[in-house]
């Protein structure tokens, strides 16, 4: 479902019974870890890893149950992130698709109303002068433009057809910093910002790279692990170095006496992967965990796309919740300007909504149903309903786990099967044909210029 300006700012002008805010125009920080699984934080259930600081972060505001990217791959997932808009409509439905200057960011509609913008680690979305973070509202951007780089070198080196090449940049200007960790300058780059700015309103999207492959964390990380196997030991020293960067920015916050004064999002742009380049000895990757979620990264199933989902906002999002209405990547452009009292221009479509007030006043979920398309594959969730059309795992299997016969349409009840691995499609007939209609209904319409 998408929304209209107008409606926009109906929404606005109703009251939405909020908790008074910290007098001035508050700060927005995005942090998007890459990868993740949906099981591996510590405030998620995972007993072998420690995540203190997001932990923390979590329990300092709201905790989303069934927070969903809009893809369950990097690109076109980031694209919605930063748009409020569904892959389709953003233009990157795949991974190698540019975002273009047609689009409107959270950066560059914040902007607009004079906030100071940066873009800290992983764009994905184009790197020429069109398309990288400076055109699309950011003032300052450390960072790469590609899929992935070592974390040491700073260089590209998974293209097939693609000789290696280096890629670290702030703004426009390539620089080299050879042998120091992404990671951590991802998150001296994020406290230089906040330092920089903290008696003007921002809005700061800090995009780490990790645990995305490839595999790679100081020793100081791996100490911490010695107990698990050699893959999920990287995996979750990787996970260590972001968890320590959410805890050095949120101290960087709190020294600028911005605490109360900044909304702060976490979130994953998609499922762990089962991809050999995350793996060791040319086998499947082993080391993230979506449990108890089926499928991996590239799937329709809830393990491709069911992600971490933190709001906190200390004095305006009470602490200590676990909200289990439904929420989409998509959503945070539309909160983020509502709370910054920033209009959608004239004829912008948002596909999100404005969850705020289910943050902070425990209202439902403005999303009666959610929507997912990705390289032939379809789903749709409404209710503790879940259909997916011609579904893929991307497991560890030969053929990668695709669905057929029966199974290629998969009806799954998500408050008795969250694994969704038992199908309905033949015991619940009529939702089939329910949820099929509305699926195709909003497919075809999206696809219309």
């Amino acid at each position: 479902m998408s929304i209209s300006r107008r409606e926009f700012i109906a929404a606005g002008a109703a009251p939405a019974l909020l908790p008074a805010a910290a007098p001035g125009r508050p700060n927005f920080i995005l942090i998007v870890a890459d990868d993740l699984g949906c099981h591996d934080l510590g405030c998620l259930g995972a007993a072998d890893l420690k995540t203190p600081h997001i932990d923390a972060l979590a329990a300092s505001g709201a905790r989303f149950v069934n927070w969903y990217s809009n893809a369950p791959v990097c690109a076109p997932s980031r694209s919605s992130i930063l748009t409020g808009r569904y892959p389709i409509r953003a233009g990157v439905p795949v991974n190698g698709k540019e975002l273009t200057q047609a689009q409107k960011t959270i950066a560059s509609l914040l902007k607009s109303r004079g906030y100071a913008t940066a873009a800290v680690g992983k764009w994905h979305l184009g790197g020429t002068p069109q398309t990288d973070p400076n055109a699309h509202g950011f003032d300052y951007y450390y960072g790469f433009h590609s899929g992935c780089v070592d974390f040491y070198s700073h260089r590209y080196y998974w293209g097939s057809n693609v000789v290696n090449y280096h890629d670290l940049w702030r703004n426009r200007s390539e620089i080299f910093e050879d042998g120091q960790y992404l990671t951590e300058r991802i998150t001296a780059e994020a406290k230089q910002f906040i330092a920089q700015h903290k008696s003007t309103p921002f809005f700061m999207y800090v995009a780490f790279n990790a645990p995305h492959y490839p595999m790679h964390a100081p020793e100081k990380y791996v100490k911490r692990f010695p107990g698990l196997n050699p893959e999920r030991r990287m995996y979750a020293a990787m996970i260590a170095a972001v968890d320590d960067g959410v805890g050095e920015i949120m101290a960087a916050v709190k020294q600028a006496g911005q605490l109360e004064n900044t909304m702060v999002v976490l979130v994953g742009d998609n499922g762990a992967t089962t991809e050999k380049r995350a793996g060791l000895n040319q086998e499947y990757a082993t080391a993230g965990s979506n449990g108890p979620f089926r499928g991996f990264k590239f799937s329709l199933f809830d393990g491709g796309m069911h992600v971490p989902g933190i709001m906190s906002w200390p004095g305006t999002i009470p602490p200590k919740q676990q909200i289990r209405e439904l929420a989409m990547s998509m959503d945070i452009l539309p909160t983020m300007c509502q709370a910054a009292g920033v209009s959608l221009p004239e004829g912008y479509t948002v596909d999100g909504r404005d969850i705020l007030p289910v943050a902070a006043n425990k209202a439902r979920s403005p999303h009666p149903e959610l929507f997912w398309a990705q390289n032939g594959q379809l789903a749709t969730r409404r209710g503790k309903w879940k259909l997916v059309l011609n579904g893929v795992l991307h497991d560890r299997t030969e053929n990668g786990g695709k669905m057929t016969g029966d199974d290629a349409v998969f009806l799954s009840d998500l408050d008795e099967d969250p694994g969704e691995m038992t199908n309905l499609r033949r015991k619940h007939p009529e939702i089939v044909d329910q949820l099929s209609t509305s699926l195709h209904r909003w497919f075809e319409n999206l696809k219309k210029p």
